[in-house]
């Protein structure tokens, strides 16, 4: 699988990319601070693209904080996704945010799931637009643990997750289920 390159546009913690980096794909991940999606020029023959740009601008999340959206800002940065797999044409590609307003911009999603949809134990409602496979989803109803945690906490990362980062970048995380899933149906 080396020969396939998979790009992971602010990819962050890397989750998503994970089992492309563990099968042995020529995985890379394009994210802050050592490249910056604006100024990347990506190598030719690309297999895949996965896409993760900030939501804070799109998320329904910022409803309750009382500061004002600045979509121009946040369509910058997705744009710069689009204009990679726009000009690498890879065999499959996913961009990826939370339910939101990016729809206002891309239209509706291929396909939406939820964590607890693949086997994680929290709610986080997720888009994903593009040109690829929709996973398996492996549960057809949460656990009462997802309910009661979903309840208790809104839709707050499951506490083993927690660890030392901030609950933006708890919740930045793709989820390991999903990962791996969007992982065997889209080689």
């Amino acid at each position: 699988m080396k020969e396939r390159i998979i790009l992971d546009l602010c990819g962050g913690s890397g989750a998503w990319g994970a089992p492309y980096k563990e099968a042995g794909y020529d995985y890379r991940l394009i994210t802050m601070p050592t490249f910056d999606v604006n100024l990347y020029s990506p190598p030719r023959n690309v297999w895949g693209i996965l896409a993760a740009p900030p939501c804070t601008e799109f998320s329904f999340a910022k409803n309750s904080c009382g500061k004002p959206r600045d979509f121009s800002t946040g369509l910058k940065v997705v744009s710069a996704c689009m204009r990679i797999i726009l000009t690498s044409w890879p065999q499959w590609w996913a961009l990826e945010n939370p339910v939101g307003y990016l729809s206002r911009w891309l239209g509706p999603p291929l396909f939406e799931f939820d964590p607890w949809e693949f086997g994680d134990n929290y709610t986080k409602r997720t888009a994903l637009w593009g040109r690829f496979r929709p996973p398996l989803k492996t549960e057809s109803t949460p656990s009462p643990g997802v309910l009661k945690f979903a309840k208790m906490l809104g839709t707050e990362i499951h506490p083993e997750y927690i660890g030392k980062l901030n609950r933006t970048a708890r919740r930045s995380v793709t989820p390991t289920g999903f990962a791996r899933a969007f992982f065997e149906v889209n080689p």
